[in-house]
């Protein structure tokens, strides 16, 4: 029965090698459609919508979907898909945003004090953007049911309970959360040439992380961490500026020159 098993779960790993490229031509390993993505991206928005309060304040929703108009309309005609995103500003202290498959966008309120103008705004948002163009949700995602696999390979080859939770944090620590950190990298390096190409200053974005740095209080060692210390994203972000600038001047020569007031 054990030999059988080992069989099926053979079979099933060599179906789960469908491998796709990020923007960065970075390997990757998805095993959802868009089509789901995007359906999974809206049923999750429309739960965050149902559960958490909205703010009443229109400024700022208005201030959160200009911003957003810029970012989205910089998108190339598939990345931006058929329907206009949708932008919601929820009422809670956190300094955070986030965008989900389907075209849906999220601001925390809290993010106003960070994010101090326009630019710093766009910066968060193109990063969230970043994301989904890079397909980190389906990747995410993807990891959880092979990290599942490979337990449940483990348990059919007989390793102990002891072992199994040893593998289990060994995974966390040598797989997911370095991953987790190239995510992040990654979007942050998408993130700053789409604002730029929004007609953003980049620049900002270096900027939006020292304000980070002194509102974000103890942060945990960055080998310990899904997310890159503001240190190394700051100088991430300095090696492009170069190129986002370039990217900015052109951008602003054709007339894209943001202006949403807070």
């Amino acid at each position: 029965m054990k030999n059988f098993q080992t069989i099926q779960l053979c079979i099933f790993l060599s179906l789960l090698g469908a491998c796709a490229s990020s923007p960065l031509n970075r390997r990757q390993v998805v095993l959802y459609s868009d089509a789901e993505m995007a359906q999974q991206g809206v049923s999750a928005y429309r739960q965050m919508q149902s559960e958490l309060p909205q703010t009443s304040n229109l400024r700022e929703t208005r201030y959160a979907q200009c911003v957003a108009n810029y970012v989205v309309a910089a998108l190339n005609e598939d990345q931006r898909g058929s329907s206009a995103w949708e932008v919601t500003v929820f009422d809670n202290e956190q300094a955070n945003a986030f965008a989900l498959p389907g075209g849906k966008i999220g601001v925390y309120n809290g993010l106003f004090s960070v994010a101090q103008n326009q630019h710093q705004l766009a910066a968060v948002m193109a990063h969230e953007v970043g994301h989904v163009l890079a397909n980190h949700g389906n990747e995410r995602a993807s990891q959880s049911v092979l990290r599942d696999v490979g337990v449940a390979a483990a348990q059919i080859f007989g390793v102990s309970d002891t072992n199994l939770q040893v593998l289990d944090a060994g995974t966390q620590l040598g797989l997911f959360l370095p991953f987790n950190r190239i995510q992040e990298s990654e979007a942050d390096s998408i993130g700053v040439i789409l604002m730029a190409e929004a007609g953003f200053d980049p620049q900002e974005s270096i900027t939006l992380w020292q304000n980070m740095s002194v509102d974000g209080g103890p942060r945990p060692a960055e080998l310990l961490s899904t997310h890159p210390s503001p240190n190394s994203r700051m100088a991430e972000l300095r090696s492009l500026m170069g190129a986002a600038n370039a990217l900015r001047q052109s951008a602003n020569a054709k007339g894209l020159n943001p202006d949403c007031l807070p």
